[in-house]
């Protein structure tokens, strides 16, 4: 038996005819593979702009620059995600203040929410789509105008998924109700590029000052000139801005996966019910959902009280599950530095210490899937 890893990229002799096609081409970065990317995956998601980065990392600094976070600037997020949602806020000069999650869907809890925007004078709510799971978008919305607040969601773990209303189906990254949104293309994705990050928005004006950012804050555009045009080469920087491009080679493979996200997202579903099947029945807890949303499952997490016999179990039969994630809040940097302390939100640290990761990837096999089930049977038993 080969070791099952948590994630794993697909990589099609599609998707290698795509890089090797640019390599060949006269672009490597700056080139055409980028627009079409952006225009993709716009359409797909169902926004208005799409702005392809170097990676998530950077998707999230430029999103908060694009949101107008500054040094002294106020952000509420979830301690449930990966360091680099409060890592980017960090990055403007701006305080992050966190609020526990809903112990239901793992999500920013609503309700504590909008307790801290009552008493806190916050300027952008950054939530997390932890695991797949779409947020609640109209609800959070109508918050966030009620309090003076934007928002960014970090949707790095949720392409494709949806939520369906009454008379609407909202598309994760269509800004239908958030003002910005933020994807990685990290190889555990749905979408693999090695590195890479999509910035969508439906503000114009939000649209070019990212455009601007991610090339050092340079423009080549004849109407944003400042002075005097001296030629065809001439340009101009208007804002101290970022080395954060993708290249088209990235950019191409990226394009080529976007063609199997739909089929991604139909395949982890069906991995998910196998695993609700066969697992709810024992002393853990599988995912809950609601039967209003698409969830896009990146991760499949299940809880036990026995979380990390079972983690050495599964690691010892060749499973390699995984946690995700220590609560921000906890690492010893923003334990140090800003006097976070064990026990601030008791949800959080709850789910930390049960939350177990298993295998969830397009390309699972009924065998491995049916083998991993086999083993938390064989350990619960």
């Amino acid at each position: 038996m080969n070791i099952i890893p948590y994630g794993r990229q697909e990589i099609t002799s599609t998707d290698i005819e795509s890089v090797l096609s640019t390599l060949r081409s006269d672009y490597l970065t700056q080139g055409p593979a980028i627009y079409e990317f952006e225009k993709n995956f716009a359409i797909c998601v169902g926004a208005k702009y799409a702005v392809a980065v170097n990676n998530g990392t950077a998707a999230l600094h430029l999103a908060y620059l694009g949101s107008g976070i500054v040094n002294g600037s106020r952000v509420v997020t979830t301690p449930l995600t990966f360091a680099a949602t409060a890592n980017a806020a960090l990055y403007c000069g701006a305080d992050v203040v966190f609020c526990d999650i809903d112990p239901k869907t793992m999500l920013i809890d609503i309700e504590k929410l909008e307790e801290i925007l009552k008493v806190e004078n916050i300027d952008l709510i950054t939530i997390v789509s932890f695991a797949g799971y779409p947020i609640e978008h109209r609800k959070l919305s109508e918050i966030a105008k009620k309090y003076g607040c934007k928002i960014i969601e970090d949707a790095c773990h949720s392409p494709g998924s949806s939520r369906v209303y009454e008379n609407e189906i909202v598309r994760t990254g269509s800004c239908d109700y958030v003002d910005v949104t933020v994807f990685s293309f990290h190889p555990v994705k749905h979408i693999a590029c090695g590195e890479g990050g999509m910035i969508t928005t439906n503000c114009e004006d939000v649209y070019e000052k990212l455009c601007l950012l991610r090339t050092h804050g340079i423009s080549n555009k004849e109407l944003k000139f400042k002075t005097n045009n001296d030629g065809l080469w001439y340009h101009e920087q208007h804002e101290l801005g970022y080395n954060y491009r993708m290249p088209d080679i990235l950019a191409a493979l990226g394009n080529s996966q976007l063609m199997r996200l739909r089929s991604s997202i139909q395949k982890r579903n069906e991995i998910a019910v196998i695993y609700d099947k066969h697992l709810r029945d024992l002393p853990l807890t599988v995912p809950y959902r609601e039967n209003s949303i698409e969830h896009a499952f990146h991760l499949y997490v299940i809880r036990t009280e026995r979380r990390k016999e079972l983690y050495e179990y599964l690691r010892s039969n060749k499973i390699f599950a995984q946690v995700h994630y220590l609560p921000v809040y906890l690492h010893p940097y923003y334990r140090e530095k800003y006097g976070c302390l064990k026990g601030q939100f008791p949800v959080v640290e709850k789910f930390y210490d049960e939350c177990l990761s298993l295998p969830m990837f397009p390309t699972l096999s009924s065998i491995d899937q049916q083998y991993v089930i086999s083993k938390i049977i064989e350990f619960c038993n």
